[in-house]
């Protein structure tokens, strides 16, 4: 069979590029610019050109068609709707990475199916996906277009490891400020439940849903069955640097009034506790088991991040500012004290 991924040198992509490269049973394609070369397996045929000059991805897919083609790349209405273009009547299944902070937010109750509405009033990110799926869904209602969407949840790999609350140049900032003794800023208290997916354990799910007749019109989650706290989760990478655990916790609301470029990820996903029911998914895919534990990811991301200097991004203005915030904060507390009459 026959496949082409839009991307597939992303955080979960790639994941997914290798594993088909190991199928004998899947020929593989990437489209894309050829920035990552480096990270694609030998037996991998890569199209080099940018989706988004539709004109010119049309002239290198002429003539080609494909049992399946994934797009990690598709974020607003009318990049899915060129989609649609090129790949109409060229592939027998069409999957799409949407997001799962497309359901109703915030949640009526933490457990997740694919049958809630669709809904996220704090953050476009999600607004953007959910009417990319609203065109897929008519063009496979009314042009018959063989669409599944795909709702990943928080999915990482080797190159990182996720916090509630992170740099803008991701974890690393993080990490080190926990391996120079500094607390860490945890949005709320650090109890919401969360769901932290290792891209391999997604892309068992992903390459099972490939192909798959009856994923065809189908809407559905890959997520692992672990859930923990954000605490617990941050307490893990404290434990496997070997360093203390010092959170600092202050309201969702407070930071997104201190940056308001936080909001839509907080506000519109992080904040709320989750819990995903993958029956569905392994209703399609049978024996589908996500088996890679957070306590397990983070170590190896740890090994590759502490080896690998590409991946620790130096962010000083972040860090500045956890330090200030925490300042300012610790100042609002003691005035708060002294104004109930706690000081005295």
């Amino acid at each position: 069979m026959k496949a082409l991924l839009i991307g597939g040198t992303g955080t979960i992509s790639t994941a997914i590029t290798r594993r088909l490269a190991q199928n004998p049973d899947w020929e593989l394609y990437l489209f894309n610019r050829g920035n990552h070369k480096d990270v694609i397996p030998e037996n991998v045929k890569v199209i080099e050109g940018d989706i988004q000059d539709e004109e010119k991805a049309a002239k290198l897919l002429e003539g080609m068609e494909f049992d399946c083609v994934g797009e990690f790349t598709g974020f607003t209405p009318d990049q899915v709707e060129r989609d649609i273009r090129l790949f109409a009547g060229k592939t027998k299944q069409f999957i799409y990475i949407s997001s799962a902070a497309a359901y109703n937010t915030p949640p009526a109750r933490p457990f997740i199916t694919e049958g809630m509405l669709l809904k996220n009033p704090y953050w476009q990110y999600a607004r953007d996906k959910i009417a990319c799926e609203e065109v897929l869904l008519e063009a496979f209602r009314k042009q018959d277009f063989p669409v599944t969407i795909v709702r990943p949840s928080h999915t990482y790999g080797e190159r990182f490891i996720p916090f509630c609350l992170e740099s803008p140049k991701g974890s690393w900032p993080v990490i080190k400020r926990m391996m120079e003794g500094k607390p860490i800023i945890v949005p709320g208290d650090g109890s919401s439940l969360w769901t932290i997916t290792f891209n391999e354990d997604f892309a068992k799910g992903y390459e099972g849903l490939m192909g798959n007749v009856h994923a065809i019109g189908e809407a559905v989650h890959i997520t692992t069955d672990e859930v923990l706290t954000w605490d617990q989760m941050a307490q893990a990478v404290a434990d496997a640097l070997n360093v203390e655990y010092r959170p600092y916790y202050i309201p969702t609301d407070v930071l997104a009034a201190l940056n308001p470029e936080l909001s839509g990820g907080l506000n519109g996903d992080k904040r709320h506790s989750v819990i995903y029911d993958n029956s569905k998914l392994k209703t399609l895919v049978p024996g589908y088991c996500a088996d890679i534990p957070w306590r397990v990811g983070v170590q190896r991301a740890l090994h590759t991040i502490l080896n690998t200097p590409t991946c620790r991004p130096e962010d000083p203005e972040f860090d500045k500012w956890c330090d200030d915030v925490i300042a300012v904060y610790d100042e609002a507390l003691e005035k708060a004290k002294e104004i109930c009459g706690l000081n005295q």
